[in-house]
């Protein structure tokens, strides 16, 4: 499926046999490596919820709320590099560790957070939950590639991040049920309280995210120890016969790789879409059907990422028969037509259409990601970060979404960032697909 190649400095040993899904004798591998995209996507997807609970419990307004994702894809931008150097030096195993270290350490800091209630405490323990998860992402997503062969690697890739949508899925649920309280005060019960009792009340919602946090710290030290004693690929078997001319390679040179530039431009504007609808998906739920509980909401927008975890086996499959770049230039206009539609429509019809672009949204990370890397060969560990470093898009386009929502008093008028964002995915799959036709002999990828 995927022209992806192979890290250069993966070993003989372990080349994996042609035509393979999974290299035999790296299934529980595999499975483990996997199961870090389900690990990333729950603290991703609860900052949606911390969204919403954190202007109850610290009395933020929602452009203030915003900058949780801001900080949060921050962590992304900045570490996403170092972790690229580190992996070209220790391996993907240590940057894995160390991802895991971060993630454990950000989530064990919410505990005093919450006893403080300060929102700088909070969003330093997002920034450090984020390095850990760039360092995961960073070395997940290309070393999916060496479990199999190179020619399968859009639909290997696909198929793990099939459990970041899972996990994207079960965080709604599980911040929903543990994260909010079902206690919901309008702003006059707010004015109307006591100061004793305001405080208790805010301190009491602050708490609730201890729990939960304290649960992610401990899954992220149990997976630590599975990878520090698992099998894995080794992919720094021949680095000592390249390692002079590899590490003189330039990001410029990377950059100037064709489809990387584009591949980064692309991700900036498609996860700043993503995370931009889910973050506001819970308020705007509430806006356009005001008697929706936010629990109720909470669920809606899991149902929503249950549609995207099932657009990611989908689009697996669809890919056997459809172009991958063809299907993601399908995908990007759809979501052009629902994000307009749920800015230019009311109630239920616009909720609907903000949870269907999830559906739409499954295939871009991962096709974008290939696409991007898919002529690195041994650029490979210097190109990936700079595709996570888009990332920062995430932390970019909540915000701008906060404020356009205070200005205008509706968050409705917000859903217009999304909306041009997917233009810019069309784009750049416009482009990838005029780029085949030019080619001689075009990727299969194409």
């Amino acid at each position: 499926m995927a022209a992806t190649s192979l890290p250069a400095d993966i070993g003989a040993a372990d080349t994996p046999p042609r035509g393979s899904f999974i290299t035999p004798g790296y299934v529980a591998g595999f499975a483990l490596v996997a199961s870090l995209f389900f690990l990333w996507a729950l603290a991703n997807n609860f900052n949606d919820i911390l969204i919403r609970q954190f202007q109850k419990a610290l009395d933020l307004n929602r452009a203030e709320a915003g900058f949780i994702q801001f900080v949060f894809y921050l962590g992304y931008f900045t570490m996403a590099l170092p972790a690229g150097l580190l992996m070209r030096r220790y391996g993907y195993r240590a940057g894995i560790l160390a991802g895991l270290g971060l993630y454990a350490v950000g989530a064990l800091i919410f505990y005093p957070a919450a006893e403080i209630r300060h929102y700088a405490v909070f969003l330093t323990a997002l920034f450090v939950i984020a390095s850990g998860a760039a360092f995961l992402e960073t070395a997940a997503n290309p070393y999916i590639v060496a479990f199999g062969d190179p020619s399968r690697a859009s639909q290997r890739l696909n198929f793990a991040q099939a459990f970041n949508g899972f996990g994207g899925f079960m965080a709604p649920i599980i911040g929903g049920h543990f994260i909010f309280s079902g206690i919901e005060h309008s702003k006059v019960q707010l004015a109307a309280m006591a100061p004793a009792q305001l405080e208790a009340y805010r301190l009491a919602e602050a708490r609730m995210v201890q729990i939960p946090y304290l649960a992610l710290a401990g899954i992220a030290i149990l997976v630590a120890i599975a990878v520090a004693i698992v099998r894995l690929p080794d992919v720094r078997a021949t680095e000592s016969a390249t390692e002079g001319p590899a590490q003189r390679i330039s990001l410029w040179q990377v950059l100037r790789t064709p489809c990387l530039a584009g591949a980064v431009i692309a991700q900036f504007f498609y996860v700043g879409a993503q995370v931009g609808i889910w973050s506001f998906f819970v308020d705007f739920v509430k806006e356009l059907v005001p008697a929706t509980p936010e629990k109720t909401a909470a669920y809606l927008l899991s149902l929503s990422l249950v549609l995207f975890m099932s657009g990611r086996f989908i689009g697996t499959l669809l890919m056997q028969k459809i172009p991958a770049t063809r299907l993601l230039l399908v995908f990007a206009l759809a979501n052009i037509a629902l994000t307009a539609t749920a800015a230019l429509t009311t109630g239920w019809v616009a909720v609907g259409a903000l949870a269907l672009t999830s559906f739409f949204m499954s295939i871009m990370f991962p096709t974008i990601f290939s696409l991007g890397v898919k002529d690195l060969g041994d650029k490979a560990m210097l190109g990936a970060p700079l595709i996570i470093m888009a990332i920062i898009g995430g932390a970019v386009f909540p915000p701008l979404m906060g404020l356009i929502s205070q200005m205008a008093g509706t968050i409705q008028l917000a859903i217009t960032l999304p909306c041009a964002c997917f233009a810019a995915v069309a784009v750049y799959a416009l482009r990838c697909i005029r780029t085949a036709r030019l080619e001689p002999a075009a990727s299969p990828l194409h």
